[in-house]
């Protein structure tokens, strides 16, 4: 696949005084069948599902002119931030090769999220599939002013943005996307997402997401680190066989709307997601006490009320909750008078499947 991207990367003379700006926003995504271990350049252990979120969304402009070398600033809210550019220069810097146009731009990176900095969300999945949709734009436009119209791809984007942070892969794709190759389901991939949206019952294409705050404190351990630790893991090869055995059962679900299936993985991947975690060495334990006090409420709402909703959990406190919109008045209502008082400061956002990133004008 890098043989293809290499021989279709723009090489040519950036015209004198080509400048302008683009823009991409490119939404969080939560996973129900969880990647966690990698290998190589950004390779998963296992494959991967994921809900493409709506609201939580990174937005990121670049704008860029013609000069002697590479030249760039980031800005993340308005201010610089040197910390994340370096990590922006490095992925530059590792895959030039593929965007050898960029040693002949300045370029300065303006991001922003849609969500509080201290939710607890994730944004690297969000910022670097915004960026590197903003960078395949930039090439478009180079293409365009050559004469050669070229289409926005999709796997191109999820690919790059795999190398740029993992679960960034699945974040290019509407409603739900598969990352990862596995024998039950055609055309997956370790080295970019695919689209499931076109493969799931109508049910899921307008999921709700209500994630509850727990705590916008900074993880004790990164992702990096946490994937890394599952090398000496005791438990890592019998999780790895579990996850393909779970993402075959919820592709199945997910086709036929079989919730009692969903609920039951989805809750107990994200459940193993942190045992894995609490059984590593160094071990950690990332959940809060209002976690564990938020899922044996959820779970007696849903036993009292029939009502199928349930929970997940990324590598942190926060929870959300899950459920379809048919059952979203009764959910928020049991949201607002049970469940805030265990948030953070009474901190919840409200979150559906989304249609995946758009260009802004």
């Amino acid at each position: 696949m890098e043989n293809k991207w290499l021989s279709a990367a723009f090489k040519g003379e950036v015209p004198s005084g080509f400048q302008g700006k683009v823009g991409w926003q490119s939404p969080s995504n939560i996973a129900l069948v969880k990647y966690w271990g990698k290998k190589g350049k950004q390779i998963p252990q296992n494959p991967s599902i994921s809900f493409t979120l709506s609201e939580c969304c990174s937005e990121t402009f670049i704008s860029f002119e013609k000069a002697d070398r590479l030249d760039f600033r980031f800005f993340f809210e308005g201010k610089e931030n040197p910390a994340f550019g370096a990590k922006i220069e490095k992925f530059l810097i590792d895959y030039q090769a593929f965007f050898p146009f960029i040693n002949q731009l300045s370029l300065t990176i303006e991001s922003r999220n849609t969500f509080p900095h201290s939710s607890g969300i994730a944004s690297s999945a969000s910022s670097m599939s915004a960026f590197v949709m903003g960078l395949i734009e930039i090439e478009r436009s180079l293409s365009l002013s050559k004469g050669r119209p070229v289409n926005m791809d999709l796997k191109k984007a999820s690919y790059f943005s795999r190398l740029a942070s993992g679960s960034a892969a699945r974040s290019v794709y509407p409603k739900m996307a598969l990352w990862g190759a596995t024998d039950c389901y055609k055309d997956s991939s370790d080295e970019y997402a695919v689209s499931l949206a076109d493969d799931i019952h109508p049910v899921f294409k307008t999921y709700r997401d209500s994630i509850l705050i727990v705590s916008g404190e900074q993880k004790s351990v990164s992702s990096r680190a946490g994937h890394a630790l599952m090398e000496g893991n005791p438990y890592a090869s019998a999780r790895y066989a579990k996850a393909n055995d779970n993402i075959k059962t919820l592709l199945a679900a997910l086709k036929s709307g079989d919730l009692d299936t969903f609920i039951n993985i989805t809750e107990s991947e994200a459940l193993q997601l942190h045992a894995l975690m609490m059984c590593s060495s160094p071990s950690y334990i990332l959940m809060k006490p209002n976690t564990l006090s938020l899922i044996n409420e959820i779970r007696e709402f849903r036993q009292e009320t029939k009502i199928p909703l349930c929970f997940t959990l990324d590598a942190g406190p926060n929870v959300h909750l899950l459920y379809p919109e048919s059952e979203a008045e009764k959910v928020e209502y049991c949201i607002k008078n049970v469940l805030v008082k265990y948030c953070d400061q009474g901190r919840w956002i409200a979150d559906h499947v989304g249609e995946g990133p758009k260009k802004l004008q």
